[in-house]
């Protein structure tokens, strides 16, 4: 099931902010939460365990289940190339991290939120399964109807923005849509995991 809990206290946990808000939360307290958080090593842990958070980190950088993972994890062993790197361009050409990554929602629980409230559409049409897989040449938007709402008025003006567009993307900030131009490669995914350690976990 999904982590439905405080957004910075896995941060925490993994070790690294997993989302903007986190990012000056996690400085002021840069070690795993609770009682004896600041007495934790993580430089101690065994192999086992590196290899279960760099799993769990992927999980919820991209706010996805176990259950979901795996089937990730099933298709990506399906596809020609690395299995570590097939199963990150899947989970980044997912409705709801594309609409993230565009600068088109603050963070990946507002845009699960707005493809789940139908304010999003692929080609034209609604779409409102965030993990709909988005085809290189497919243009996402935001609905007519919802354009007046105060997060895409953010949103066009460019408040949540990274500073470098992602290269598989061209994006159109003011009419709040992108296109997905091609299929995403690994290196130009910046997701702070080390996918052969989740490789590694799956195939044990």
């Amino acid at each position: 099931m999904r982590y439905t809990g405080p957004k910075v206290r896995l941060s925490r946990r993994a070790g690294v902010p997993l989302t903007r808000k986190a990012v000056r939360y996690f400085e002021a307290r840069p070690y795993p939460p609770g009682e004896h958080g600041r007495k934790t090593n993580r430089r101690t842990a065994g192999d086992y365990s590196l290899r279960l958070m760099e799993k769990q980190k992927l999980r919820w950088y991209y706010d996805v289940s176990e259950r979901q993972l795996r089937r990730y994890w099933d298709l990506a062993l399906r596809r020609p190339g690395s299995s570590g790197a097939e199963l990150v361009v899947l989970l980044e050409t997912r409705l709801a991290s594309l609409v993230l990554r565009s600068g088109l929602a603050p963070s990946i629980y507002a845009a699960r939120q707005y493809v789940s409230h139908g304010h999003i559409t692929v080609d034209g049409r609604k779409v409102d399964i965030p993990s709909y897989l988005v085809k290189p040449g497919q243009v996402v938007a935001v609905r007519e109807r919802s354009r007046r709402m105060q997060p895409f008025v953010a949103a066009a003006e460019g408040v949540y923005a990274d500073e470098v567009t992602a290269p598989y993307l061209a994006v159109e900030l003011k009419e709040l849509r992108f296109t997905l131009v091609g299929k995403p490669e690994r290196a130009q995914v910046r997701v702070p995991v080390d996918e052969q350690l989740v490789v590694e976990h799956y195939s044990r």
